[in-house]
């Protein structure tokens, strides 16, 4: 997987099993990453923060073959201490059943340290924000807390209810009676009101999740803090037991794990942590099945090729997921008409009934619920429709296209009217030698011994590309990219 850095540089990011060796930040081990020069030119690997897109949010950088002093280590160990969360899980959980047993008028929560107040705290917090807390937002903990807006770090959207009413009845009607819920807070709120309000066996959760505010509102059962980038529990080994716990089926209790990434991530370090977590349900199960974890993850539909080379067992469905505070993915007058974040999953497409009240139907010929707008191609035999609309077939592509789509005779493909005529789109070819017959990866004059790096020093880079995919204006390339892909 590439990350373009100029017309004369790529990085990609190397998987490793572990990160023993990985410098570490606040955010856990760091990723390795691996500049790659055009025309066969020298590589070379770094590492870089896992989680942030800028160094102005989290400045580790280093060079794989790089010596570190003894004092930047120190400084580093130092800011790590320094931005640890107040309180231990042990502690929080301790602090929560302290705080259920207050008086329900003097329940307060602290608006500028997102901490929940314990009688005789009020001084140490007077010159700050603070609220009433209600019997709901302690159910509801999302509803209470600041939504994490750093669009370069963390950003933080949380589903509406009814895509969260949705993954919850569709799990439940499939047999799933544990939800290994991964960046997913509003579904694991969800989860605990249902347990609460019907009779019937209740669904059990844990929630893996970066933001430790959480730790606040669940037992140890029921959270850990969690980086989805580098498979990281930030409580040592603490959380490892309670998930192989809660993997670990029993009385016909089927798992299964729905995932919500920040949608700026890459989607390869993502795939290794999702497989880690499979693999680790595998070994937990009494049957030698052959079989994969169930899963969900919810991700927007241009990501499809790369979900699908990194866990090809992933199908798209046309489910359409909403997030209340983002501002486009979700519906009404500041949203679009159709969001473009989709369902994957390996369970089988045609048991997850999508609504018909919302506008889906069953396809006869694919087996399986699709959006009332794509329409089945007899040429292609497929509903192909990516995106919402209804598309249309090329004769001379011979395979279905968006309606805004014109073949270019030249370019030889279907292409935006405006496109740059005679350059094909994506990136194509290999980065390495040219070639449009490969990929750099399968180059056959990459150098088998690139792991020999040079010892130089280059310029300094001055961003992580975990996220970025150009080095100016990371924001808007993006959003001309997405607006390319939804023309």
């Amino acid at each position: 997987m590439e990350v373009s850095e100029g017309n004369d540089e790529s990085v990609e990011v190397v998987v490793q099993e572990g990160g023993d060796l990985a410098p570490r930040c606040v955010h856990g081990p760091a990723l390795l990453f691996e500049k790659v020069c055009r025309g066969g030119g020298r590589s070379r690997r770094f590492y870089a923060c896992s989680a942030c897109r800028d160094r102005k949010d989290c400045s580790l950088f280093q060079w794989e073959d790089e010596k570190v002093s003894e004092s930047r280590r120190l400084a580093r160990e130092a800011e790590i201490q320094s931005k640890r969360p107040l309180f231990t899980q042990q502690e929080f959980c301790s602090r929560f059943v302290k705080f259920l047993s207050v008086p329900l008028e003097e329940k307060k929560f602290c608006e500028d340290c997102q901490l929940l107040l314990l009688p005789g705290e009020g001084d140490a917090h007077s010159g700050h924000r603070s609220t009433a807390v209600t019997a709901t937002q302690l159910r509801r903990p999302s509803l209470l807390l600041r939504p994490l807006d750093n669009k370069k770090s963390n950003a933080q959207f949380l589903f509406t209810d009814r895509s969260a009413h949705f993954l919850l009845d569709t799990l439940s009607a499939l047999g799933f009676r544990r939800v290994l819920c991964v960046g997913t807070p509003r579904l694991q709120e969800l989860i605990k009101l249902r347990n609460l309000q019907q009779k019937r066996p209740p669904v059990r959760s844990l929630l893996l999740d970066i933001d430790f505010r959480y730790a606040q509102f669940y037992s140890r059962e029921e959270f850990c803090h969690y980086n989805m980038f580098n498979h990281h529990f930030f409580d040592g080994g603490a959380s490892g037991p309670v998930l192989q716990a809660f993997l670990t089926e029993s009385d016909g209790e089927k798992v299964v794990m729905v995932a919500d990434p920040p949608f700026g991530g890459l989607v390869k370090p993502l795939a290794n942590s999702f497989s880690l977590i499979s693999r680790t349900w595998k070994k937990l199960q009494s049957s030698d099945s052959h079989s994969e974890m169930p899963m969900m993850w919810i991700f927007p539909y241009f990501f499809e090729p790369r979900l699908l080379a990194c866990l090809p067992s992933l199908t798209m469905l046309d489910y359409q997921v909403d997030y209340d505070n983002h501002p486009l993915y979700k519906q009404g007058k500041t949203g679009r008409k159709q969001s473009p974040v989709r369902l994957f999953t390996n369970i089988s497409p045609r048991d997850v009934v999508l609504p018909q009240e919302e506008g889906y139907r069953f396809c006869s010929v694919c087996q399986r619920f699709v959006w009332s707008l794509n329409k089945h191609c007899s040429r292609c035999n497929v509903c192909p429709s990516k995106d919402g609309r209804e598309w249309k077939h090329c004769s001379l592509c011979d395979t279905c296209v968006k309606p805004s789509w014109r073949h270019c005779q030249a370019c030889g493909r279907c292409v935006l009217p405006d496109h740059p005529c005679g350059r094909l789109l994506g990136g194509d070819g290999c980065f390495s030698c040219g070639s449009l017959e490969h990929k750099r990866r399968s180059c056959p004059i990459r150098d088998p011994h690139r792991g020999h790096r040079h010892q130089s020093r280059g310029r300094k880079v001055s961003h992580n590309p975990l996220f970025k995919t150009k080095r100016k204006s990371g924001a808007a390339c993006r959003a001309r990219k997405e607006a390319a892909l939804l023309l």
